[in-house]
């Protein structure tokens, strides 16, 4: 399979102006160009220097020695640390007209840009192992999104999708598909921020020394997914997302290799032991040292999300579904729970109040419903207590495990292997079952 390092297209910024500087001589239809440079919107065209293009390609001389600036960019979309920073990126500028704006696309090497985003979402901290690892996993979702626009690029699909009936209401959240380039710049992708934050040599070195390697199953690029903690067991994809059942997305202890059998937690009983309990696992770990490794700055205040609990007064409770999900079910008389997947996640939980009953699923509908922003994992179990004589809970206590999705890498027990002395390859192996590790280019 050897092809030459291919490029990618990603959306940075999405406006009705745009300002960039161009820090050395660019090209643009053969024409020489640098410095400050405004691009408007104008009547569904480009205004650029008096005159109206359709798109316009800016590229380097020299690409090894170019860059240019792109001003105000806004980061951190709809997180509460959304803020505009001027961004400096490598590779061409492309200019596009979408949706009455423009959009500003930075066209790079797939490997410069997996430099960015590797620094931008790995700690500083990291390991090299756990760097290797997560470089082949980004790159693998890269390429198999580059690959599957291509192929999208015709049939425009909606990969976000939901069923309802009185009954149930059940979805699932999936990444955006980007039409006019591969991805963008910001976390539902993968959050990239060009070389305006410096790349440590670590990183560089992960990169360099898993260059072109993908993970790869029945001859496809893996869809390869990663959360924080696992809660000890791995979750399927089809429990989180479109009912499709990958081989190498498969239920497992997160364990030494030859650790016991896993429990079977789709069923209650067995998952109420195992979420009470707190059995051996890579990500059972609290060591600070570690868990800097995965988590920014502001998730280190907490270290226990392997197991957890979270308490609600009935009125807490109560008005919080309501705000999350605009639904009255008037007082909550008890949350059931109906299924779960491989590590004990819930995706379908059936809601009792006094004035509605509802399922609803799967996992991140489950989490978003019963907490301000998202709760760790929907691998809980309920106590109710303070029952009044109508049978009505004044407290609920969730007891939970777990960070994320749990499909596929967890973060947390992939730090604990790398300082536990496993190479890359025997991390991504155990979190994807019966892969292969292939490299693509040179």
């Amino acid at each position: 399979m050897s092809m030459k390092e291919p490029k990618v297209e990603v959306g940075i910024l999405f406006e009705p102006q745009i300002e960039f500087v161009l820090l050395a001589p660019y090209r643009i239809s053969g024409k020489e160009v640098s410095g400050k440079q405004v691009v408007t919107y104008d009547e569904g065209k480009i205004l650029w220097n008096g005159r109206q293009y359709d798109e316009l390609l800016f590229e380097p001389l020299q690409e090894s020695a170019a860059a240019f600036e792109l001003l105000d960019v806004t980061i951190g979309i709809n997180f509460h640390w959304e803020r505009k920073e001027d961004q400096r990126f490598q590779g061409s500028l492309k200019i596009i007209v979408e949706n009455g704006k423009l959009t500003g696309i930075n066209v790079i090497h797939v490997e410069d840009y997996l430099t960015s985003v590797i620094s931008s979402e790995m700690s500083a901290t990291a390991s090299l192992e756990l760097l290797k690892a997560h470089a082949v996993i980004s790159r693998s979702w890269l390429l198999a999104q580059i690959r599957k626009n291509k192929e999208i690029a015709e049939a425009q699909t909606d990969y976000s999708a939901f069923t309802q009936t009185d009954e149930e209401l059940i979805r699932w959240y999936d990444r955006e598909d980007h039409t006019h380039f591969d991805v963008c710049a910001d976390d539902h992708c993968q959050r990239y921020q060009g070389i305006t934050r410096a790349s440590t040599d670590i990183v560089k070195q992960a990169i360099a020394a898993t260059r072109g390697q993908v993970l790869t199953s029945e001859g496809k690029i893996c869809d390869a997914r990663f959360s924080k903690c696992c809660g000890g067991a791995f979750e399927e994809f089809q429990y989180c997302w479109e009912d499709i059942k990958y081989p190498y997305l498969a239920k497992q202890r997160d364990y030494k290799v030859d650790s016991g059998k896993l429990p079977d937690l789709t069923q209650e009983t067995e998952a109420d032991r195992w979420i009470r309990t707190s059995p051996e696992a890579f990500c059972n770990t609290t060591d600070k040292k570690i868990l800097s490794q995965v988590l920014n700055n502001y998730d280190q205040e907490t270290t226990d999300f392997y197991r957890w609990k979270v308490e609600y007064t009935q009125d807490e409770l109560s008005a919080l579904i309501l705000k999350r999900s605009g639904i009255d079910y008037g007082q909550i008389i008890d949350l059931v729970p109906i299924a779960r997947g491989t590590s004990g996640r819930l995706w379908k939980l059936k809601i009792v109040g006094t004035k509605k009953t509802l399922t609803i699923g799967k996992e991140l509908e489950i989490r978003r419903t019963l907490s301000p922003s998202h709760l760790y994992s929907s691998a809980f179990v309920v106590d109710r207590t303070e029952l009044s004589e109508a049978g009505i809970p004044g407290r609920f206590i969730l007891t939970g495990a777990g960070w994320g999705h749990g499909v596929g890498l967890c973060q947390i027990g992939a730090a604990v292997m790398g300082e536990q002395g496993y190479g890359y390859d025997a991390i991504l192996l155990h979190y994807y079952i019966g892969a292969n590790i292939d490299k693509l280019y040179d």
